[in-house]
């Protein structure tokens, strides 16, 4: 009888390797100030690495959260229940501070080390909502001294403890965001949830909200109408003493991805929460979550680029066609190094901007310029290029990249998300022209920024000055909004591998980005370039 099932040419299991085994990333933080914590970031990259973490992300997916609006005998409970993968993702996580932990440490580059191990982390994006938000939620509650102080202790503490109760008697505190309506989305200030306020100093809140994220968290930031106009207010799920907050789960949302995240619509049934900040600047008070969420979304992006490179680049390696590993032809290089030279470069812009959030929190005012801007541009630029590059790696594996064995399809579906999250395209694209209009000291700080690279590359030169040419003229700048800042997103990325990156990696990004020697796909970098040390320096070792 003869055997029909011999298995050949198949590639071995991508397990055992060190996420963090990427040169951008480990140069970056070195130059960043956080070369400190290259340990603890390898460590992680190998759990991270690892079949079991791995398996962990796939459940946690797999099996989607399930809502409980009431117990068996019809008390309302509203209670989602997650598979213990998730629970088992968020307890690691926590303790190695994705969290709010940068907050309470003083070592410079803290929150530079944070975003390394953010990076790495990359088994399952929907456990790191609730992580990110945790993150971002302390710099706007530090607006209320009183419950700064009492509850940021417990929002930076390394203890996983997901039991719904009194937030003041748990070992540690996960937060979340509530500002999206149904008939607003981006545009919060047509937000028709009340805040009526109470003797007691606190107010109650009525509406409903159309994206809730994490709806097990412990406590969330929201904005409603004030007396005053739109305010923020910490709302917890579990009030002092036990209580449950009237805080209705409607449904979980049915999404593209992300599906561990058990997104959801509330409604807040005469919910208790404490005005944080000014009455009537609500949007002041919250801007400062989310524009540390921007940042995870740079870094979200970042890393799904680099984990679609690596499955791509492994794949090529064991994998042959036409006589010889697909590595080794000519096309596939190309590809690959483009998918390279896009992953370094959203790398090296999201190390400087995670420097300049570190040095923005320690009252540097010019990083903090920078940060505006840069995060703007940013969030907008390399959100979009993040499902083009990870679709790409996917067809690298031709039919096996689209199996979901492979996990590419689960990285796929989360791409989109990161552009959407905290502001789809046109709404950053929108407020980096606003940074832009209304703090012009922020162009200061970027034309500071991308002027250190000026005289080492014509080209980067020539896309510098057809920039400034761009910014003369504010006619329709609405309607060139896209263009206008994709272009100061690509100076960015140019400038700082000029200044950072190895010569290969520099050329191939000046004559393909900036020099526009380069096609509508990726694989179409120019005849001439070195690739060959573009590719070398994506492939990972395993073991």
């Amino acid at each position: 009888m003869t055997a029909t099932h011999e298995v050949l040419n198949q590639v071995p299991p991508l397990v055992g390797h060190d996420t963090s085994d990427d040169a951008a990333l480990r140069e970056g933080l070195e130059r960043e100030g956080a070369g400190w914590a290259l340990g603890e970031v390898s460590d992680l990259g190998r759990l991270a690495g690892s079949a079991e973490a791995q398996e962990l992300g796939r459940l946690a997916e797999r099996h989607r959260p399930v809502l409980h609006t009431h117990d068996r005998y019809g008390h309302r409970i509203d209670e989602v229940v997650y598979d213990p993968a998730y629970h088992e993702l968020m307890r690691t996580a926590v303790a190695h501070g994705l969290h709010g932990a940068a907050w309470a440490d003083d070592r410079p580059g803290a929150h530079v080390a944070r975003a390394g191990r953010f990076m790495v982390w990359n088994v399952d994006a929907g456990h790191t909502c609730p992580i990110s938000m945790t993150y971002a939620v302390v710099p706007a509650l530090r607006a209320h001294a009183d419950l700064s102080a009492r509850l940021e202790p417990l929002l930076t503490g390394r203890d996983y403890d997901p039991v719904l109760r009194d937030p003041e008697t748990k070992r540690g505190l996960v937060a979340g965001m509530s500002m999206t309506e149904k008939q607003g989305g981006s545009d919060v200030r047509a937000n028709t949830t009340t805040a009526t306020p109470q003797s007691d100093g606190t107010h109650l809140l009525v509406g409903h909200k159309w994206f809730t994220s994490a709806p097990m968290s412990d406590v969330f930031l929201t904005l409603a109408q004030a007396p005053g106009g739109l305010s923020c207010f910490l709302v917890p799920r579990v009030l002092p003493g036990g209580e449950r907050n009237p805080l209705r789960l409607v449904r979980l949302k049915d999404k593209l991805g992300n599906r561990s995240n058990a997104s959801s619509e509330i409604e807040y049934d005469g919910a208790v929460g404490w005005l944080v900040g000014e009455e009537g600047r609500g949007v002041r008070t919250i801007v400062e979550m989310v524009n540390m969420t921007r940042l995870d979304c740079v870094i979200g992006s970042a890393a799904g680029m680099r984990a679609g490179l690596v499955q791509a680049a492994h794949h090529a390696r064991h994998r042959a066609a036409f006589g010889r590993p697909l590595l080794q032809q000519p096309l596939m290089r190309n590809v690959l190094a483009d998918l390279a030279v896009e992953s370094e470069a959203a790398t090296t812009t999201m190390l400087r901007l995670a420097g300049a959030n570190d040095r923005a929190v320690r009252g540097d005012e010019g990083e903090a310029a920078l940060r505006r801007i840069g995060l703007a541009v940013t969030k907008y630029y390399v959100c979009k290029r993040a499902p083009v590059a990870v679709g790409e790696a996917l067809e690298c594996l031709g039919g096996n990249g689209y199996i979901e064995d492979s996990d590419l399809p689960r990285l796929y579906r989360e791409m989109p998300l990161l552009s959407i999250w905290e502001g789809s395209g046109n709404v950053a694209a929108l407020d980096a022209l606003r940074a832009l209009g209304r703090e012009p000291h922020t162009l200061d700080a970027f034309l500071g920024e991308v002027e250190l690279a000026a005289g080492a590359d014509r080209r980067f030169d020539d896309a510098l000055a057809r920039l400034k040419k761009e910014l003369t003229s504010f006619d329709d700048l609405e309607v060139r909004a896209r263009r206008v800042v994709e272009q100061l997103a690509l100076v960015l990325q140019g400038s700082l591998l000029v200044r950072h990156a190895p010569a290969a990696v520099a050329d191939a990004f000046c004559a393909s980005r900036l020099g526009r020697d380069w096609g509508g796909a990726l694989g179409t970098l120019p005849p001439g370039l070195d690739l060959d040390p573009v590719v070398e320096r994506a492939l990972v070792e395993v073991p």
